[in-house]
């Protein structure tokens, strides 16, 4: 497929694993993708999303309205 990457092409061309390209994309974070059966191709010229999980080890919950 001229213009789309397998996951595994991605994995290197970004420096992150197979498994968190795969998240990314079941999550709708990187745009143009296309799933043929169990394959994802992935646009050439996609950008890395962003890594917005939390990491400081902590998850730090917001009151909701009725908990105040």
């Amino acid at each position: 497929m001229n213009g789309y990457l397998k996951i595994s092409e991605v994995s290197k061309k970004w420096g992150i694993k197979e498994r968190r390209i795969n998240t990314l994309c079941l999550d709708g974070r990187i745009e143009g993708v296309i799933k043929f059966g169990n394959t994802w191709a992935i646009p050439e010229d996609a950008k890395k999303p962003k890594d917005e999980r939390v990491k400081s080890g902590k998850y730090v919950k917001k009151p909701n309205a009725d908990e105040t």
